[in-house]
């Protein structure tokens, strides 16, 4: 599957050439993958003069062992568990996961990265990183059960 994926990389490589013949641009890759739970029933938002975003946040948990038994299935299991914010604009991928997201559903989130800044109500300047999601399966029966 790698060397399948290598080679679609590399074939998809365009180089553009401008009227300035040293600016070359050249296609890059920002993609992400999530497989998570719901951290919180979504939310719709909606800025003026902008379209609507659907927000959500999903739990990533990675798990370990250590000490003694690395190698085995002795030794201490640790878990640490990455909150990642999800923003959906794609308008009917947007209204889906409004309606049916839900807090506790297993989902997979495929999209990009996106960095950001904004100034929270004490008039902080805070970043943000957030995954711009272009598609959603769920994986829960929850979508079943509302259907």
């Amino acid at each position: 599957i790698l060397r399948t994926a290598n080679g679609y990389i590399f074939r998809q490589v365009v180089r553009f050439r401008t009227t300035d013949s040293s600016l070359i641009l050249e296609r890059s890759i920002n993609r992400v993958q999530l497989l998570g739970r719901v951290g919180q029933d979504p939310v719709m938002r909606q800025v003026e003069g902008r379209n609507p975003v659907t927000i959500f946040s999903l739990a990533t948990n990675e798990m370990w062992r250590s000490g003694e038994g690395e190698m085995s299935s002795t030794g201490d299991v640790s878990q640490k568990t990455t909150w990642h914010r999800v923003s959906v604009f794609k308008p009917g991928l947007r209204d889906v996961a409004y309606q049916y997201v839900r807090k506790g559903s297993r989902i997979l989130v495929e999209g990009k990265l996106d960095y950001g800044e904004y100034v929270d109500k004490n008039q902080v300047r805070r970043q943000a990183t957030t995954i711009i999601a272009d598609n959603i399966v769920f994986l829960s029966d929850n979508m079943r059960d509302r259907t």
